[in-house]
């Protein structure tokens, strides 16, 4: 696993993962942190956690539509799919466990 420093919405985080997914793990960060931004940047929401809500519901959302009519995402397997998620799911509690 490679340690990886990030800053999303001003706040820097340590991440881990292997190195052959570090690209597509600062893309992800960036994707984030650009949503983030952009609900901060309307103003009607002050909370760091409500920001980061929304931004997930809304990258969700864009995932979700993307299904196609044969399954989630065309051609992944729903097992690779569910590995991914699980792993995103405990990159994120490692983070917010941190930030705590």
């Amino acid at each position: 696993m490679e340690r990886v420093d990030v800053a999303i919405l001003g706040r820097d985080y340590s991440l881990a993962c292997p190195p052959e997914e570090k690209a597509a793990l600062l893309s992800a960060v960036r994707l984030v942190d650009q949503r983030m931004l952009a609900i901060k940047g309307v103003g009607k929401i002050a909370s760091n956690e409500r920001i980061a809500v929304m931004a997930a519901i809304q990258i969700a959302n864009e995932l979700l539509s993307m299904r196609a009519p044969d399954g989630p995402l065309g051609n992944i397997a729903l097992g690779d799919f569910k590995g991914k998620i699980e792993s995103m799911n405990s990159m994120l509690d490692e983070v917010l466990g941190s930030a705590v």
